[in-house]
């Protein structure tokens, strides 16, 4: 790649930090976690290292440098902490949290013309919410919610308010929709939003636990116990509280902002679009011709976001990348695989009959691993480049038969550690998808979740939510060629054409290297791994 072609690097400096680089001929995006192993870490150096070596670029060649952040923004190119690395002033440019997640949202999605909404805990200064009318000639904020209110009046403020309450960390809203599903969303009937034109305003007074602790004092309301973890009857009623609030004031302000944008396709980002439940009631409003949400939609798309942006300053052409995939991690190469396979991590290189597993070369590992689940095996499934969002989607997964509730309560109790009131993912032949679910198109990013339908239900009990719906991931064929083969041999074995998936992680950031993949199968109950050719199974 010549150092002459535009190039930009993206930083975030928030939770969730990393590092892209794009240029017109290629995406690069990593997450800082993946490589140090820390969750929702900050950071970004790891990263950078890793996009630059990914794309055989020095510092040097990089044009432009665009650094986000969430709260205050760096007032200087000083602050960034790049000047040290030899990067000048001029190379520097410090964007808007919420800019950059408008970037993420629509330069990846499919429409030429597009409503654009970020919604998320909080963007620099007070932003919760902000709208844009986005196309090729450029995205233009149209407005936002109201700065007095402050950004605990926000939605996704709100929602990490009542997810901390529960007593999980912010970033694990997904564990609060999840529980949703269980309570009662009328135990409590006092709005937590309201919607004046295109502003929402909340009622949380203070943000964090705290502000829901002050609810429930104002209003009387008993949520439960702080810190219950789904353990208490009132804390489940008071998620399924909270999912349907914002559901409803989701769909009221996209319909508001679509309105006066006039455009009916919408794209979103922000951490408040990972919603998938939310999102498939957004998609089939009547005033909403399409939907898209970038996989990477939270923090986790920072810095990809900036790195769009700065190739448009050098460009002055707005870079369109429509995504079929969610793959901005490099491939390993079966030389680096085997290095792996041959290196034991607490002590070096050992010799192949001492390795603590055995392994082996596969001529079709799509055919093997489909056997492996059709027998009831839990296998993890480790391809091509890492997924820069937090769901995998084919690419860095651990898979199982969902056609019982065994694989599933295996999963949660002996590889995940995970709480047991949350789902697993359904994968499908995108053909297939609409006999076994309520959906009309694609989905293939995790970020919907439609009905299963009667009849299907019964079949594949091991992705089924309570409520009887599934977040569901599409398989092309044409985009996961291995992942889709994988799909079809596993349907001709057993009837059904779905699997069960998952990241593969235990309670550590998902894998990134052939080594991070071998340390996490040898420290779990997992019972074989697809290295991407090689068949490594225990000892």
């Amino acid at each position: 790649m010549s150092g002459k072609t535009p190039c930009a690097v993206g930083i975030n400096l928030g939770h969730d930090g990393g590092a892209a680089l794009v240029t017109p001929e290629a995406m690069i995006a990593i997450g800082e976690e993946r490589l140090n192993r820390t969750r929702y870490s900050p950071g970004w150096q790891a990263a950078l290292l890793y996009c630059l070596r990914t794309a055989e670029l020095r510092l040097a060649d990089v044009d432009l440098v665009v650094v986000s952040n969430f709260g205050r923004a760096p007032a200087t190119p000083a602050d960034t902490g790049l000047l040290h690395l030899g990067v000048e002033e001029g190379r520097i440019h410090v964007l808007d949290h919420h800019l950059s997640h408008a970037y993420t949202a629509y330069c990846l999605g499919p429409y030429d013309v597009a409503t654009v909404l970020v919604a998320d805990g909080a963007g620099n200064n007070t932003d919760t919410e902000t709208f844009y009318l986005a196309g090729p000639g450029g995205i233009e904020r149209i407005g936002g919610n109201d700065p007095s209110r402050g950004r605990h009046g926000g939605i996704g403020a709100t929602y990490e308010a009542f997810t901390e309450y529960l007593g999980w960390y912010a970033q694990e809203a997904g564990k609060t929709m999840a529980l949703a599903s269980y309570g009662d969303p009328s135990a409590y009937l006092a709005p937590l939003f309201d919607v004046h034109d295109t502003r929402v305003y909340g009622r949380l007074e203070a943000t964090h636990a705290r502000g829901v602790a002050a609810l429930a004092a104002a209003t009387g309301f008993d949520f439960g116990a702080a810190g219950s973890r789904g353990d208490d009857p009132r804390g489940i009623d008071a998620a399924a509280y909270l999912q349907a609030q914002v559901e409803q004031v989701l769909c009221t302000l996209v319909q508001a902002i679509t309105s006066v944008t006039g455009v009916s396709d919408v794209c979103m980002a922000g951490g408040v679009a990972l919603n998938c439940v939310a999102n498939d009631k957004i998609r089939r409003l009547p005033g909403v011709s399409g939907l898209f949400v970038p996989p990477p939609a939270s923090d986790r798309g920072q810095a990809l976001g900036c790195a769009l942006y700065g190739l448009h300053q050098l460009t002055g052409e707005l870079p369109r990348r429509p995504m079929v995939m969610d793959s901005f991690g490099r491939s390993y190469t079966d030389e680096e695989i085997e290095l792996a396979l041959h290196r034991d991590p607490r002590s070096g290189l050992v010799e192949r009959r001492f390795a603590p597993f055995i392994w082996r070369r596969e001529s079709d590992i799509a055919v093997c691993a489909a056997q492996m689940l059709a027998d009831g095996r839990l296998i993890g499934w480790f391809q091509g480049g890492s997924e820069l969002g937090p769901r995998a989607l084919g690419n860095r997964s651990i898979l199982a038969d969902p056609r019982s509730t065994a694989s599933r309560d295996a999963l949660n109790d002996r590889i995940k550690h995970r709480e047991a009131f949350r789902p697993f993912a359904p994968a499908v032949r995108e053909a297939a998808a609409a006999h076994w679910f309520d959906l009309d198109s694609p989905s293939p990013f995790m970020l919907l979740a439609p009905t299963v339908l009667d009849g299907a239900k019964e079949r594949i009990p091991g992705v089924v939510h309570v409520d009887g719906t599934a977040r569901v991931q599409t398989v092309d064929p044409a985009v996961s060629p291995r992942f889709a083969a994988l799909i079809e041999h596993f349907g001709t074995l057993t009837g059904v054409p779905v699997v069960l998936n998952t990241s593969f992680n235990d309670r550590e950031p998902i894998v990134e290297t052939p080594a991070d993949a071998l340390a996490t199968f040898q420290a779990s109950d997992l019972d074989a791994l697809c290295l991407g050719d090689y068949l490594v199974e225990k000892t």
